[in-house]
């Protein structure tokens, strides 16, 4: 692929979600102890929203590794392959995850916010499977394609 700035631009965005996913994911024990201060239901409800946000965090920062892998996979100019399909599968289970975790919160506190991540994650889980039955069937016409030739 042509290493233009859009690319780079890109490239760059999802390595510094990434990396700043697993920072927070893993600071979420301060984080929570702190707002807690000033957020009496964080304190309160601390142990299990810990356990849910940190749940969610790991399957958010897993669907960003595996967006980095695709993103590697268009980089070599090669993104019609196996691998990719099996990232994207792995994605909409990953979304699902985040959607039932974010379905836990609802008997703790019921906001819209809540219920539309849970329905953003469903469409992205949706989305993922979707597409990942997109490209096998585009990996399997590259192959047979390279066996023409």
């Amino acid at each position: 692929m042509k290493d233009s700035k859009i690319t780079r631009v890109t490239k760059l965005l999802l390595d510094i979600m990434f990396f700043g996913g697993v920072i927070v994911t893993l600071t979420l024990p301060l984080s929570f102890k702190f707002y807690g201060k000033y957020n009496d239901f964080f304190e309160k409800y601390y142990t299990q929203l810990l356990i849910i946000f940190f749940i969610s965090g790991v399957f958010a920062v897993l669907i960003l590794r595996e967006l980095r892998c695709i993103f590697s996979t268009v980089l070599r100019d090669d993104c019609f392959v196996e691998e990719n399909v099996k990232s994207l599968n792995r994605m909409g289970l990953y979304s699902f995850a985040i959607m039932l975790v974010s379905l836990l919160r609802l008997p703790l506190y019921f906001t819209p916010a809540v219920f539309i991540i849970v329905i953003v994650f469903l469409v992205a889980g949706l989305f993922s499977r979707v597409l990942a039955i997109v490209f096998a069937r585009a990996v399997e016409y590259k192959q047979e394609n390279d066996f023409t030739i």
